[in-house]
């Protein structure tokens, strides 16, 4: 058995999922896009505050969807996941899952992204386990502050080393996207890239890292 973990967002995906995630909540309940000047001002602090993608995303979380009901928004998750893996996965990213759970590695699903749809995303793919950044919720509505630092960079590493004490003795094989992912791919016995981009392809392999470009 080895422990295979999979980044979400560019890997199994073509791209981010929380904007459209976000966006397709407000198309279908368009009383909360009263809300969206909020936006402009998060966008402007993150930019001029050290670029701190957790404090941007939980600004959006909580500018847009506090105090929102967990009915609603399970009843839209629901919805978007199944889009999501519709339409919006890399085949070959599947695949790839599918093969590995054919051979009974334990799949780790690793992502920056919330886990207000992530977990739902990890059941629908049989992942073993998700791993995201954690949203409070105040009850049954949406408080939107984080629970969890960013799953992101360092942090995706700090917790691979965490998953290595609970399964001591694996192997361990890591896909990811992006310069983002290096800290944990490079702790990995198998780090994998996934990039269409030479010279992100370039830097991984100078790094030791294998790479392949996924349709």
């Amino acid at each position: 058995m080895q422990l295979v973990i999979f980044d979400l967002d560019g890997t199994i995906t073509w791209r981010d999922s929380l904007l459209p995630y976000v966006a397709g909540f407000l198309r279908r309940n368009p009383r909360y896009c009263q809300r969206l000047w909020r936006v402009p001002g998060a966008l402007l602090h993150f930019l001029i505050d050290g670029q701190d993608r957790g404090r941007l995303k939980e600004a959006l979380i909580r500018g847009l969807l506090h105090g929102v009901e967990r009915q609603a928004l399970e009843a839209w998750t629901a919805i978007f996941v199944e889009r999501l893996v519709a339409s919006r996965c890399r085949p070959q990213a599947l695949e790839q899952i599918r093969l590995h759970r054919g051979e009974q590695h334990r799949l780790i699903l690793l992502s920056a992204s919330p886990d207000l749809y992530v977990t739902s995303i990890g059941e629908r793919l049989m992942f073993d386990e998700s791993i995201a950044t954690g949203v409070r919720w105040n009850g049954d509505r949406l408080d939107g502050h984080l629970t969890t630092d960013n799953r992101r960079g360092e942090e995706k590493a700090r917790v691979l080393e965490g998953l290595r004490s609970r399964y001591p003795g694996l192997r361990v094989v890591a896909y990811g996207n992006s310069a983002s992912d290096f800290p944990h791919l490079l702790l990995a016995e198998e780090g994998w890239c996934v990039t269409e981009s030479s010279s992100l392809a370039r830097r991984a392999a100078e790094l030791g890292l294998k790479t392949v470009a996924w349709a």
